[in-house]
Parts: C-alpha cells; structure tokens; sequence
C-alpha cells in the first residue's frame, strides 16, 4: 500500500506530537521557550517542528488539543456512569490539581492568541466546544430539553473557565464553594433580582 503525501505527513505529524507529549510529561513547554528549546527537549529538529505546527505557538495548540482529546475520553467514562453535578465535579478537580497548573496556564495562553488570530487556530477552537457537548447530553438525559440543556452546560463550562482563569491569575483565590455555584449557576438559581419600577 503506497501512501499519500498527506498521509505520510500526518502521520509524522503524529509522531512528533507523541515525542513532543512525552518530553513535556504530559504538561506544556513554557511560552517564553523558543521553538529550538522546544525542539532540543523533545530530540527533534527545530526545522521539523516549524514545518508541522509553523511556530511555538501552533506546537501549544497542537499538544493542547491532544491532552484535551485524552481528557475527554476520561470524562466521557464519567459522563456515562453519572450524573450532570458529577461530571462537573469531574472537570472541577482535574483542573484545578497543582499538576495541570502549566496546562491551564497554556490554555488561557493559547485562547489569547486565537482570540487576535481565529484562523489560525481553527482546529483548537472548534475543539473547544467538546464539554459543552457533553454535559448538554447529561442534561438532557435528565429530563431537560434540548435548549434548556444547552444553556446549562454553556453556563457551567462558561463558570469553569472564568474560575480556572481567576485561580491562574490571583492563586488561592477560588472559592471551596466553586463547584456548588457553578451547579446553581448552570440551572438558573443565581439569576439577579430585578426591581420593579422605573
């Protein structure tokens, strides 16, 4: 069998990512290295990685993307067996674990860049999507409609990401009680008081 062009490039693409994942245990290089420190760690040529992901940047994205894809595959296991409040949790704690520290940070980091530059992070904002997708079937699953769901698994993801951010930015920060408003936030129990009058 004689493969592609494209074929044999995904698939040394692949195997850089794999080299890239295991010299970085599994956390992300720092944005201050340079794409050739990046490239000594990982034994690999500074030539190759510029080829494959075009900079640091495309290399953080790239092995963000698989780590989250890994992830998933763990909460998914969650998702099956439990229930919307569980799988929330699920995601709370493996977050905020002191060994995810780098991942978040590079997260956040990678966001940033996208934000100013959607295109070129296609693939890694369309992944971005895959939580919210989850915990809507959860919800779903447990009696809410279809919209209904949607917009608690937006707003707990959304609450997620706004605390993982906080805690990044002031640690220690967060509140014990995260979790648990995360949950009332999701089913509406937190909406504001409105005034009656002018």
């Amino acid at each position: 069998m004689i493969l592609s062009t494209a074929e044999r490039k995904g698939d040394a693409r692949e195997r850089l990512l794999a080299r890239l994942l295991d010299a970085f245990d599994e956390a992300l290089p720092s944005p201050e290295m340079s794409l050739r420190e990046v490239a000594a760690r990982a034994e690999t040529s500074h030539a190759l990685l510029r080829y494959h992901f075009g900079s640091l940047s495309g290399v953080l994205a790239a092995m963000l993307k698989v780590q989250r894809s890994r992830d998933n595959e763990v909460f998914f296991k969650t998702a099956q067996q439990g229930t919307f409040a569980d799988l929330v949790v699920a995601i709370w704690r493996a977050y905020t674990h002191p060994e995810q520290l780098s991942r978040v940070r590079g997260f956040f980091h990678v966001v940033g860049l996208a934000a100013y530059s959607p295109g070129d992070f296609r693939e890694f904002i369309d992944s971005l999507d895959d939580l919210t997708a989850m915990l809507a079937s959860l919800a779903e699953r447990e009696g809410h409609d279809s919209k209904e769901a949607l917009s608690m698994a937006t707003v707990a993801v959304a609450a997620i990401r706004g605390l993982l951010l906080e805690a990044v930015l002031t640690p220690g920060a967060h509140s014990e009680d995260a979790v648990a408003l995360i949950l009332r936030m999701s089913k509406g129990r937190c909406a504001p008081h409105t005034r009656e009058g002018p």
